[in-house]
């Protein structure tokens, strides 16, 4: 997150057209340490003198004062970066903490990591080797696509409402399975749980509850919201290692396999399933939306007081948010997330994902707001092939975000 520094290199300097860095600058290379450089940088000062055969100066021709760089504060919160690092513990994956109305990130964790204290001179190839050898520890997972399982149906029930094929007091039948095209796309109970709506289809993670309405709306509209929810393009964060995820759509399956877009394509989609994926900071943008009542916040780590990351409005219905809250909250008081729960923390409103991952064990995740009346932090919080589920491995890992933000003595 912060990055590490290190050496201008012969090619960085013969690139710098302006002039503004000498041989042995120290330059920023990863991270906020990259992403500010240029604030941070400053500019030299100097004299243009001259001299004579001898080397002596004989006079001042001109004079330029050194300027130092300016301080960038970070919206950062030291004490929930602590925490978000201690939870994660030696788990592959990440956590993200970020205000839902500003958009401000407040912690974000990834693991494995390395020292970058380390670049701050040269380093031997054996040291090299070994810092690459497991896990890719300069992968910031937090801006990483992954499949987003069963969060992803937040998206879903939003295309189902606003499409206004699927209204809000809409009651659906599930089962053990969906037949579609020939396969089947199964239940995680293996049974089916009767007749629902969304809040309790939200609650226990209805697989086929949320593939009808999936199949129901259709591949374009489910791929419309997930844009517009901001998945599939890069966020407004200011580092530059973020990927976009993937929001396939006809065009690309064309593309890359030669084949149609099918059902089945959007029926996968539906459960965040199939070709989706998408990074922990991306999910927390969408978590933000149900928070702070239907705007797509912006996300940033530079503390400033201008409006750069004025939040948008989605042009939600009032009773789509309705529904997207009253479902995210039974999911902690009586569904998969009640894990994420414990004394001293208000009310939370969250949503658990276990994702298929072959050929390794199952990604864990689970996204939280609280408090849920007056919502002030979202925490998202995934472990990679961690082959537990999201409720019972993710939702823990976030309450001990949740315990630090709100001063809860932790006994976990």
């Amino acid at each position: 997150l912060l990055g590490d520094t290190g050496e201008i290199t012969g090619e960085e300097l013969a690139a710098d057209e302006a002039g503004e860095y000498r041989l042995g600058d120290i330059i920023g290379r990863m991270g906020a340490e990259a992403a500010f450089e240029k604030q941070l940088r400053g500019e030299w000062g100097g004299q243009q003198v001259e001299v004579n055969g001898a080397g002596r100066i004989i006079r001042i021709l001109g004079e330029k004062t050194a300027k130092s760089g300016k301080n960038v504060t970070l919206t950062l919160d030291l004490e929930l970066q602590k925490a978000a690092e201690a939870a994660l513990g030696d788990r592959i994956g990440a956590i993200v903490a970020l205000d839902p109305n500003t958009g401000g990130v407040l912690a974000m964790a990834s693991r494995p990591t390395f020292d970058p204290n380390i670049f701050s001179s040269r380093i031997t190839p054996e040291t090299w080797k070994k810092l690459q050898a497991k896990d890719n520890p300069f992968v910031n997972r937090a801006l990483r696509g992954f499949p987003p399982a069963s969060t992803f149906k937040l998206v879903t029930a939003t295309a189902g409402m606003e499409s206004g094929k699927y209204p809000p007091n809409t009651v659906l039948n599930t089962y053990a399975y969906l037949n579609v095209g020939g396969v089947r796309f199964g239940e995680w109970n293996r049974a089916g749980f009767g007749a629902m709506g969304y809040v309790p289809a939200l609650a226990w993670s209805s697989n086929t509850f949320f593939g009808q309405i999936g199949r129901g709306v259709g591949g374009e509209v489910l791929i419309d919201w997930s844009r517009r929810y901001g998945f599939g393009e890069e966020t407004t964060l200011e580092l530059p290692a973020e990927t976009s995820g993937l929001i396939a759509d006809e065009a690309w399956k064309q593309e890359r396999f030669g084949w149609s877009w099918s059902v089945g394509d959007t029926v996968n989609m539906s459960i965040g399933q199939g070709f989706t994926l998408a990074t922990p900071l991306q999910v927390a943008v969408m978590f933000a939306v149900p928070a702070n009542g239907g705007y797509r916040v912006n996300p940033h780590l530079l503390k400033t007081d201008d409006n750069r990351y004025e939040k948008v409005s989605m042009n939600l219905k009032p009773s789509t948010v309705q529904i997207l809250r009253q479902g995210t909250r039974s999911v902690v008081s009586g569904g998969t997330g009640t894990r994420v729960t414990g004394p001293g923390l208000p009310a939370i409103a969250g949503k658990s994902g276990t994702a298929e991952a072959p050929p390794g064990k199952a990604h864990a995740w689970f996204g939280a707001y609280a408090p849920y009346e007056n919502p002030e932090i979202v925490v998202v919080a995934f472990a990679e092939h961690s082959g537990g589920g999201g409720g019972s491995l993710a939702a823990p890992m976030v309450r001990q975000v949740l315990e630090t933000y709100f001063n809860v003595e932790q006994k976990n």
